[in-house]
């Protein structure tokens, strides 16, 4: 049997300080075909400097120097890649990036490096700029799927889509990543194609029919969590929220071998405050 694609994605929180403080070591050790980073904030001479030769970049920066930006990272080289998101007048620089790649036996992958706004209900500015992200990638998802089957969006996504999703739901109903308008932007995201879906906040749209390969694998339970503040003992207590994904077509759902979350043995040991998201899919 052939050896599965190993396809890993992670915010890094800025990837200078994430291999200060040990990135490279997992790295090395995680064997990853193709790696997708969010909060990448260095310019992509870095980045490549950091990876090293071995690895072909795609690099997006944002706007704003030091914010943002997202990466692709890959063994092989993408055929095409596209940065733009939504309309002409939105700016998505810096949190929007896929590619095509071809890979073993001639079948093209397309895999998106995405990070989507944090939002701030204290400042309503930054919730419009976070629907209108969610908006167009609502528009964006089915024409991705329309270009090719197999495809994967991955990244932070700022969202717990459900209950299992966040340890402490209950206190964050009214916060930035756990409201109801939010969330039934994902209610739509993985509900089946073309059926009318009715969010948690009661609006109704078509389902996109995509699958929340994490959800799918870890089934009905908490977590697992993939991001930790690090306020307090929110780490070592595991009060974590799972906003980092891999959002798959059925197609390439089904070719899922294996999913983890690489959460560190200790927070010393972490070198982002989120850990990464690793898919192996036997395609």
């Amino acid at each position: 049997m052939a050896k599965p694609l190993r396809i890993a994605s992670v915010n890094v929180n800025g990837i200078r300080a994430s291999f200060k403080n040990g990135m490279a070591a997992w790295l090395e050790a995680r064997d990853v075909d193709i790696l997708a980073l969010q909060e990448v904030r260095a310019t992509t001479e870095i980045v490549q400097d950091l990876l090293g030769p071995e690895w072909d970049i795609l690099h997006d920066a944002a706007t704003k120097k030091g914010y943002a930006g997202v990466a692709l990272a890959s063994r092989r080289k993408a055929s095409i890649h596209r940065v733009t998101l939504g309309a002409d007048d939105f700016d998505s620089a810096g949190r929007w990036l896929e590619a095509d790649y071809e890979i073993d036996g001639g079948a093209i992958i397309t895999v998106v490096s995405t990070y989507v706004h944090s939002g701030n209900v204290e400042k309503p500015a930054s919730m419009v700029e976070k629907y209108k992200f969610l908006d167009a990638m609502t528009e964006r998802l089915p024409e991705i799927r329309e270009h090719n089957p197999l495809a994967v969006v991955m990244g932070d996504l700022n969202v717990g889509h459900r209950e299992l999703d966040i340890k402490n739901w209950k206190t964050n109903r009214k916060s930035a990543g756990f409201l109801d308008k939010e969330r039934a932007y994902f209610d739509r995201f993985f509900g089946p194609a073309g059926e009318t879906v009715t969010g948690v906040d009661g609006t109704t749209g078509p389902g996109l029919g995509w699958v929340d390969v994490g959800r799918r694998w870890a089934g009905e339970v908490d977590g697992p969590y993939s991001w930790w503040s690090n306020r307090g003992q929110a780490f070592a207590n595991d009060s974590g929220w799972r906003i980092d994904y891999h959002v798959a077509t059925p197609q390439l759902a089904e070719t899922v071998a294996h999913y983890t979350i690489d959460r560190a043995a200790s927070y010393e040991e972490r070198f982002s405050d989120h850990a990464p998201v690793v898919v192996d899919y036997a395609l």
